[in-house]
């Protein structure tokens, strides 16, 4: 008895000297950075999301600012961006309008050919949508990003976009007819009519510079490590500091982070960070497991992002009372890209459990009904994802179906059971979406050109079953 007393009596103790040496000043600071780089993560991530794409096709593609990378097939698991879609050709321009000026970016008609088009600063704040469902309404239109505090007069023709910072990028996709090559090459000359300039140069545009990304690994991924605060260094030292941010600047400093100053923090800072963004990273999945906001009023099919922080980009979080920067951090964590209209040009649905609410298990077979008369002007697509990275599943050899499939078998009813697992089952390949049995896995509905029955939920996408 007496030496469990003396046992219990030397752990208090040590707890009590461990309390105190995190409450000493050094301990202090040191608690500090930790808790301060969670949130850093959080309130970062829209940004670092954006610089991790700019630095991968700064360093490994030929693709500059103010040019246009494209992806002249429909995309492969080499596209390690955040949930994108390879049921259509994707095209993106990065922006800078700090030493030439005011950018255009110039949308055809749809004639032969439409874009899907969303236009973003730097906080993938949505500033406009393009193509049919944007401010062009399909008619074609010259988009005018202007700098922050531009207060020259806007010339007849644009649409002007007032940018808060001076990057910013356009995800520009070129919807095809179907996956044959023949209407591949159609959506990849039709989305060469776009143009990107400066104003400045409106009178004689150069020619625009396109730069084909298709075998390279363009791997933008969120980088759990200490790598997350250089990028978002690198947006702190070139952007101006938006006045709903303006908390972050000590904040930051006390990580390391300063405009003017590099960022070079010592071992112990490191640590801390180190310790802070694997903190954030059990957050943020931990809200991802547990909060998505459900489509439909039972089922595991939920909205792509919460509805508050869509109603809070659309004015461009200049609410009074609303920033929600939590699930704004939580829905930049697997997806990037901000819709002005989400639901008028496209919709999307995400899945992470089956039907009895389990995770989806990269080793075994599900199958989900698409019920027939799908609500779409154009179509519908299913994606699988890789669970932990929310990139396409790395070296499978098709990453989703979709209503583009010409040989897709039909149900007598007119669905569609599309299989996803491992393997195929028998005579089902033409409706089977491959799985790495190593790893689990989540999917998107995409609904492109969505009608009324979808948002009246006349039309029911029911959850997804497992079979074997």
């Amino acid at each position: 008895m007496r030496g469990a007393k003396l046992v219990a009596a030397a752990s208090a103790f040590v707890a009590m000297i461990s309390v105190a040496n995190a409450l000493s000043p050094s301990g202090l600071k040191q608690r500090t950075v930790e808790r301060r780089a969670v949130e850093a993560v959080i309130w970062g991530i829209p940004a670092v999301n954006y610089d991790l794409m700019l630095q991968e096709m700064l360093t490994k593609t030929k693709g500059k600012v103010n040019e246009i990378i494209y992806w002249s097939r429909p995309l492969d698991w080499h596209n390690q961006t955040l949930t994108p879609n390879p049921d259509a050709i994707y095209l993106m321009t990065f922006t800078d309008t700090r030493d030439i000026g005011p950018v255009v970016i110039e949308v055809p008609a749809a004639e032969g050919g439409s874009i899907n088009g969303n236009i973003v600063d730097v906080w993938q704040m949505p500033l406009e949508d393009a193509g049919p469902s944007g401010a062009d309404q399909g008619k074609g239109g010259k988009y005018l990003i202007l700098p922050p505090g531009y207060k020259e007069p806007v010339p007849d023709g644009y649409i002007p976009l007032v940018s808060n910072t001076y990057g910013g990028y356009a995800l520009l996709r070129s919807n095809l007819a179907s996956h044959s090559d023949n209407d591949i090459e159609k959506a990849v000359t039709y989305a060469k009519g776009l143009k990107v300039y400066p104003l400045s140069k409106a009178a004689n545009p150069p020619e625009t510079v396109f730069t084909d990304a298709s075998d390279i690994l363009f791997d933008s991924t969120i980088r759990y490590d200490t790598s997350f605060f250089k990028s978002l260094d690198r947006i702190v030292q070139s952007e101006p500091w938006l006045p709903r941010d303006r908390v972050m600047i000590d904040q930051l400093k006390s990580l390391g982070i300063e405009k003017g100053k590099p960022f070079q923090p010592d071992a112990v800072t490191r640590e801390r960070l180190e310790g802070g963004i694997k903190e954030a990273r059990e957050w943020l999945e931990a809200k991802y497991d547990t909060e998505l906001i459900p489509f439909y009023e039972k089922g595991h099919w939920n909205f792509p992002a919460n509805p508050d922080l869509v109603k809070a980009a659309v004015a461009s979080f200049d609410e009074p009372d609303a920033y929600p920067v939590d699930i704004r951090g939580l829905t930049y964590s697997y997806a990037y890209i901000g819709i002005k209209r989400l639901g008028a040009g496209q919709f999307y649905l995400i899945s992470i459990k089956d039907e009895h609410g389990e995770t989806f298990d990269g080793a075994k077979t599900y199958r989900l009904n698409v019920p027939a008369a799908v609500p779409v002007e154009q179509y519908w697509s299913l994606t699988a994802y890789d669970r932990e990275t929310h990139a396409l599943i790395r070296n499978m050899p098709r990453a989703s179906r979709s209503s583009q499939i010409s040989d897709l078998q039909k149900n007598g009813d007119g669905s569609i059971d599309i299989f996803l697992g491992p393997q195929a089952p028998n005579g089902k390949d033409a409706n089977w979406i491959p799985t790495d049995p190593k790893r689990d896995f989540e999917l998107m509905f995409r609904l492109y050109a969505p009608t009324k029955a979808l948002f009246d939920k006349a039309w029911v996408l029911p959850d997804v079953r497992r079979v074997q």
